[in-house]
């Protein structure tokens, strides 16, 4: 598989020719270059990438009182956590200051 240096898409051939379709680009094709680029067949599949999951580690810091009788901080972090099933979310706190953890809906 060859890349066009003008614009990075994916070129194709023709005849002894790469061209690019989105630019127009044109390079000449390279029977070394090109024996020694992998097939599919010598590629290897190492399974599916690991997705990100954008509900960890996104938290945020705001003023909120901690309801704990015993704490007087008045910051939690929080985050947003998809009600299963439902249309709206659930802000998770935590205090910065004791770790209580509360929700509100």
């Amino acid at each position: 598989m060859q890349f066009c240096d003008e614009c990075g898409s994916m070129m194709h051939t023709e005849g002894n020719t790469w061209v690019c379709r989105s630019c127009g680009n044109e390079e000449r094709r390279d029977s070394q270059a090109e024996a020694a680029m992998a097939l599919q067949d010598g590629q290897q599949d190492d399974g599916a990438p690991a997705v990100a999951d954008a509900t960890r580690d996104s938290t945020e810091t705001m003023r909120e009182p901690c309801p704990a009788d015993d704490c007087d901080s008045d910051r939690a972090d929080y985050e947003m956590i998809p009600k299963p099933g439902g249309s709206y979310e659930v802000r998770l706190f935590t205090c910065v200051e004791c770790g209580h953890k509360w929700r509100e809906s």
